[in-house]
């Protein structure tokens, strides 16, 4: 890892799991999809298997000082949607308000535009998530709709928000 960046996004392991699993936890989860695999570490074995074999998945750890701490990845969309990819990321608690995600996204998103055919990368965080909707701001993605309590969480109806990056977008 080099000295100027603090962090390393890199493919996920097995034995990822046991670390994945204790930074999960429940203030990282609140803002995560129901299929989040939280801190079952069975589950989290099972997500890295899925994310190492899915040619449409693209799935990186984001390790710090050796451990993995936090994910990010981009599920490649089919049919109609195949030159879109849906953006997923978190990050333990300790390791959030140092920057690690904003860099972290903006590594990711150069990842994809140069191995993908992809044109554009969305994310949809929950409309209470202020900290997530702004890291994409600062990683140049952009707010494109926002659909009324669409989206259940917990058993409450909340607004889902659409941001995106398109690839003329950091081309200029």
């Amino acid at each position: 890892m080099s000295d100027t960046k603090p962090f390393l996004l890199r493919p996920w392991r097995i034995s990822d799991a046991g670390n994945a699993a204790e930074y999960a936890t429940f203030n990282v989860c609140r803002y995560m999809s129901d299929a989040f695999p939280g801190e079952d570490i069975s589950k989290w074995k099972q997500f890295i298997t899925f994310a190492n074999n899915n040619p449409a998945a693209f799935y990186r750890a984001i390790e710090i000082d050796g451990h993995a701490v936090g994910g990010i990845g981009v599920l490649i969309q089919n049919d109609i949607m195949r030159l879109n990819a849906e953006l997923g990321y978190w990050i333990g608690e300790p390791f959030r308000g140092r920057g690690v995600m904003t860099e972290a996204i903006k590594e990711m998103v150069a990842l994809v535009f140069n191995n993908f055919g992809v044109n554009r990368i969305y994310a949809t965080p929950f409309e209470f998530n202020f900290a997530s909707q702004r890291v994409l701001e600062k990683a140049g993605f952009v707010l494109e709709a926002m659909f009324e309590k669409i989206v259940i969480k917990n058993g409450v109806l909340i607004d889902e928000l659409i941001y995106a990056i398109r690839r003329d977008a950091i081309s200029d």
